[in-house]
C-alpha cells in the first residue's frame, strides 16, 4: 500500500537525517576544534545508520530517502510519477522533522538557519561526483548484488564523505533540511539551490552511466 510505504519513507529519512545531524554535534562536542576528528565519527554513524534503515525498508518502500534516486526511477517508469511526487514531499517534510529531532535531543534551539557557506566550483563539482557515484552503486548494485545493497551505499557514502569536498550530500531532502541547523552539518540557504542542481545532474549521469557499463549484463 501506498501510505506504507510513505510511512517507512518518512521514517527512515527522519532518522537519516536526525544521524546526520546528530552525530554532526556530538562529534563536533568532542573533537576539541579538529573538523577532521568531527568528521570520522560522523561518516562512520551516517554509513552505519544507511545499512540499518536500507535493510529495514528497502522491502518496503525501496529506502530512497532522497529525491534524486526517486526521480531516476520515475524515469525508469519503476515508479508511478503521482508515487513519486508523494515520495519527495515526505522525504522533504521528514528531512526537515529529523533536523529538529536532534536539535531537541541535543537542547538545542528547534528552528535554525545555518550560516554555513559551501559554494564555489569544487563544491558543486563534488555534488555532482558524490551524486552520480551513489545512483551508479544503487543501479549497479541491483544489477549484481542486490542483497547487497545496504553494504554498499553505506559504505559508499561513508567514503564520499571523506573524498569529495563538499562531504556529500547527495540528497535534496538532506540539502534542503540542512539549510535548517546552524551546527557542524549545516549549508546556508543561500547555497542550496546550486547543490540541488549539482545533485540533480549528478543522478542522472550516474543512471547513464550504470546504464552504459551494465548493457546487456543479466541481474544476478
Amino acid at each position: 500500500m501506498l501510505m506504507q510505504r510513505l510511512l517507512a519513507e518518512g521514517l527512515g529519512t527522519c532518522l537519516l537525517l536526525a544521524t546526520i545531524v546528530g552525530s554532526g554535534i556530538m562529534g563536533d562536542a568532542l573533537a576539541n576544534g579538529q573538523p577532521g576528528a568531527a568528521l570520522l565519527p560522523h561518516a562512520i554513524a551516517i554509513g552505519a545508520m544507511l545499512f540499518v534503515l536500507i535493510t529495514l525498508f528497502g522491502p518496503v518502500s525501496g529506502a530512497h530517502f532522497n529525491p534524486a534516486v526517486t526521480m531516476v526511477f520515475a524515469i525508469r517508469r519503476d515508479l508511478p510519477a503521482a508515487d513519486a511526487f508523494a515520495y519527495v514531499i515526505v522525504q522533504i517534510g521528514a528531512a526537515m522533522l529529523g533536523v529538529w529531532l536532534a536539535h531537541l535531543m541535543f537542547d538545542l534551539d528547534v528552528l535554525q538557519v545555518s550560516e554555513r557557506v559551501r559554494t564555489g566550483p569544487g563544491q558543486w563539482t563534488a555534488e555532482v561526483v558524490a551524486t552520480a557515484g551513489l545512483v551508479f552503486v544503487i543501479f549497479a548494485g541491483l544489477r549484481v548484488a542486490p542483497h547487497l545493497i545496504a553494504v554498499m551505499v553505506g559504505l559508499y557514502i561513508m567514503a564520499a564523505l571523506w573524498f569529495t569536498a563538499s562531504t556529500s550530500f547527495a540528497n535534496p531532502a538532506v540539502t534542503i533540511a540542512r539549510s535548517l541547523t546552524a551546527t557542524f552539518s549545516g549549508i546556508q540557504p543561500a547555497d542550496v539551490i546550486p547543490f540541488l542542481a549539482s545533485q540533480i545532474l549528478g543522478a542522472l549521469l550516474g543512471w547513464q552511466l550504470a546504464s552504459l557499463v551494465y548493457l546487456g549484463h543479466p541481474k544476478a
